[in-house]
Parts: C-alpha cells; structure tokens; sequence
C-alpha cells in the first residue's frame, strides 16, 4: 500500500506505548447506566467509558473490572487485552491514519478494537496477538523514517 506523505511523516514520527497491565472490555446493559455512574467515576487512567443509546461500553484494567464485576447484573466482558498507544499528538483534521494502522495489523491477521481521545490513537490487541501487533507496527514506523 503506497502511503500518502502526510501519513507516512507522521508514522515517522510515531512512538508507540504497549501498556504493561492487561485490560477487559466491558458491555455493561443500559438499564444499569445509573449504578454505571456512580460506580465507574473513579476509575484510574487508562480507561474508556462511553454511554450509548444501547449500551455502556468500558475498558478498563482487568484488575478493576475484577473488583467493579460483581456489582453489575448484565454485562458481556471480553479479555484480556493489551493497549497500544500511539505517541503522536494527531490533529482532528488527518485522514487514513488509523487506515493505514489498521492495514498492517489485519496483514498480519490480528484483530484490532481502536479508540481515539482528542489527541492520540489508541488500538486494543488480544493479549496473545501483541507481540506480533508491535512488531508489525514498529516495522511500518521503521518503514516510513527510510
């Protein structure tokens, strides 16, 4: 895949973060969004909590989930994950970076959940498929500094 040059300057630049604890991802059923709220405010970076017309979804540290799991009737969980960041203050405005991203890492047969903050990419691996998901990335990273 031939990179556009704002894509393949901005890969250059990019360090990425493997987070060292393992993480869940959570379904948690609307009808509880009220004990969600009052529960999950607390809740230590890193860690994702977005209110949807179907669902509460979380990530957050396995650890956590442990602790907070017994206090939701309904949920789905699905783990462990690795999270991977992506060091580079990205602007709202750029186009097929996570394409890109998302590429390398289906060529190589993993499987990706991404989020995204205001500033910076992030990408959930299954635990098992971060070691081959790193080297995948810092391979497209080392390709875009030649």
């Amino acid at each position: 895949m031939a990179l556009d040059d704002n894509i393949r300057r901005l890969l250059a630049e990019t360090e990425i973060t493997v987070h060292p604890d393992p993480f869940t991802i959570v379904s948690i059923d609307r009808s509880e969004e009220a004990n969600a709220r009052s529960l999950l405010v607390d809740l230590a970076p890193f860690s994702s909590l977005t209110f949807d017309v179907a669902e509460v979804s979380l990530i957050v540290k396995e650890n956590e989930w442990s602790s907070l799991r017994n206090r939701f009737k309904k949920f789905q969980e699905e783990g462990p994950y690795r999270l991977i960041t992506f060091d580079i203050v990205l602007d709202l405005a750029i186009v097929g970076f996570m394409a890109v991203v998302s590429r390398r890492l289906a060529d190589e047969g993993v499987s990706i959940y991404a989020l995204s903050t205001f500033l910076r990419d992030h990408i959930l691996v299954k635990e098992g498929d971060c070691e081959n998901a790193v080297k995948a990335l810092r391979s497209l990273i080392a390709e875009s500094r030649r």
